[in-house]
């Protein structure tokens, strides 16, 4: 499952401090456009088309929610803060920054202010140089041709000499000795969506609750009393086996786990939708299982009010949610929270995530992602 679109920029600065301009730009791209996961060198290279001074020149990859126009445009205005002044018909010039999209995803578009991929690309040395650095696997979705054989092929014959390394802020970002994150909450809190992020941007193992595939889910929803207790049941039985295998067969090439859910879930949903009877039962038989789960290094609650959490769950559209009452999701609401009081032992983080949209805001998501590490790093 893919949660992020994921484009190639390049950089490049002939005016002033060139290397502080592009470092200046790569930390803003992170702090308010997308996440900025990998940096390339810093190269420098003649001025192509017209006379100048040498260009320096990075690439970098970044994650994003937004459209590649929607990236565009706020690239543009992170140009025009910078200094970047642009005339109407202007050709080659000399510039204090300069940022392109070079490819966005696989896609292949031809818009009116954006061609994907950077027609151009394939002919210009201090593209493809760093564009190698960042995604050495990257391959041309027209021509067929990867960066290796692009470089080989290449008609610029212009020198492109690595200068220095740029700093990628990224690696600010440490969640070292936290080897198994659970990020849970209520229903439409965005746990799903902060996990894909996570795990994404700093090469984690995602785990995601299969509830799409639960068959009694839809009938609970419809029918309550009837379906409560085999739906929970399921649930118990799945999370338990997922969790179990998923996390025993660790990715060599993760650096960590992240999941969007905590078997203890199971026991705060439990308790509002079983009644007396059955939550003993279903109590008993869950001290069993979840004796033999993993648990998580670190537990975080993202906690949003009952009217966020509609407004959430009615704007991802999915049917069998849109009948779900405000009562409902208040109990859930004072399960987690009872739950989080009396747990004693278990690292445990709460998020109020009240007004923040961590997908589309960038400075919400760093926020959060400095929580975490904060957190991390107190314990």
């Amino acid at each position: 499952m893919k949660f992020q679109n994921r484009a190639i920029l390049s950089l490049g600065s002939n005016q002033g401090d060139r290397l502080q301009h592009i470092q200046d730009c790569i930390s803003y791209i992170h702090n308010h456009i997308a996440t900025v996961v990998q940096v390339s060198g810093l190269y420098e290279t003649p001025s192509w088309g017209f006379e100048s001074d040498d260009f320096y020149n990075c690439a970098v990859l970044v994650h994003t929610h937004k459209t590649a126009v929607q990236l565009l445009q706020e690239l543009l205005k992170a140009e025009l803060d910078a200094g970047r002044v642009r005339g109407e018909g202007q050709g080659y010039s000399a510039r204090v920054i300069d940022v392109d999209i070079i490819a966005f995803n696989n896609e292949v578009a031809a818009l009116p202010e954006l061609t994907l991929p950077h027609p151009r690309m394939q002919d210009r040395n201090f593209v493809l140089y760093p564009l190698r650095d960042v995604m050495p696997e990257w391959v041309h979705p027209v021509l067929k041709k990867d960066i290796d054989l692009l470089i080989e092929e290449s008609a610029d014959h212009s020198d492109c000499k690595l200068v220095s390394q740029l700093e990628n802020p990224i690696k600010s970002i440490q969640f070292t000795g936290a080897n198994y994150i659970a990020i849970e909450g209520n229903i439409g809190a965005g746990k799903t969506s902060l996990s894909g992020r996570i795990a994404e941007d700093f090469n984690a193992k995602i785990i995601l609750e299969r509830f799409a595939d639960n068959p009694f889910l839809p009938k609970f929803y419809k029918e309550p009393s009837r379906y409560a207790f085999p739906l929970e049941m399921s649930f118990l039985a799945d999370r338990h086996q997922q969790l179990s295998d998923d996390l025993s067969q660790l990715d060599l090439f993760s650096d960590f786990v992240v999941s969007d859910y905590h078997i203890f879930k199971s026991l705060i949903f439990a308790k509002v939708t079983l009644t007396e009877d059955e939550y003993r039962l279903y109590h008993k038989l869950f001290d069993i299982i979840n004796r033999e789960t993993p648990k998580p290094d670190l537990y975080v609650y993202l906690y949003r009010k009952t009217d966020a959490l509609l407004e959430q769950i009615k704007k991802r559209g999915r049917t069998y949610e849109q009948d779900i009452q405000p009562e409902y999701l208040d109990k859930l609401n004072s399960g987690y929270m009872e739950y989080i009081k009396t747990q004693q032992g278990m690292n445990i983080l709460l998020i109020d995530v009240e007004g923040k949209d961590f997908v589309n805001n960038q400075e919400d998501y760093l926020d959060i992602l400095n929580q975490i590490q904060n957190h991390i790093l107190s314990n």
